[in-house]
């Protein structure tokens, strides 16, 4: 069973401070964990952990059918970019899903797909100009096929509410990217962690 990812957009759906999720299919979770730690700003080394410390950032990770995912916990906003060495180096296809939802400027959810070191697609999920890509931006081809899911749902439609058109669009890259995350196993079940510990 597969909860697709839409039950992202509900308030604090995974922690206080909004979600950071990076998904890709066909590798084993704690490389993509590793892969990840490797973009924080600041220095900083990976290791297995039983639970998060109050001043630490944790990388939990695991695998359902073909995809692996990473979920970011503790003070990850603003911690990590592409760096030297990119998630999505060497072929792998990334998917990134974001909210900042405790920022006070306020930032949208944002969503990137990234493919061998390319931008393939990125849009802010609420869909409008206020910060970043308000329509879908990046490889043409896949730009227009999202953009007509997003037509299809009746997006973008400036009368509905944020939260509405954020789950709209969580339910449209399920639907044409097959991207989905085991709600219970995320917020319930002990995960593989990674903490990123300062030298």
């Amino acid at each position: 069973m597969t909860d697709s990812i839409a039950w992202l957009a509900e308030p604090q759906s995974i922690a206080w401070g909004g979600y950071s999720v990076v998904i890709a299919p066909d590798l084993e979770s704690e490389s993509l964990a590793r892969r990840v730690a490797e973009t924080a700003h600041r220095p900083a080394s990976p290791r297995a952990i039983g639970e998060l410390t109050l001043d630490g950032i944790a990388l939990r990770h695991g695998e359902l059918d073909k995809w692996s995912y990473v979920i970011k916990y503790g003070g990850w906003q603003g911690e990590f970019g592409t760096g030297s060495r990119p998630v999505d180096r060497g072929g792998l296809h990334v998917f990134h899903l974001e909210y900042e939802e405790e920022n006070g400027k306020p930032v949208p959810p944002h969503f990137a797909y990234r493919h061998d070191e390319n931008l393939m697609c990125a849009f802010n999920l609420h869909l409008d100009g206020s910060w970043g890509h308000g329509s879908p931006e990046g490889d043409p081809d896949v730009v227009t096929a999202v953009q007509e899911r997003l037509s299809a749902a009746g997006l973008p439609d400036e009368d509905l509410d944020d939260s509405v058109v954020h789950r709209r669009c969580l339910k449209v890259l399920h639907r044409h990217f097959g991207l989905t995350l085991p709600r219970e196993r995320i917020l319930t079940e002990t995960l593989p962690t990674l903490l990123l510990t300062r030298p």
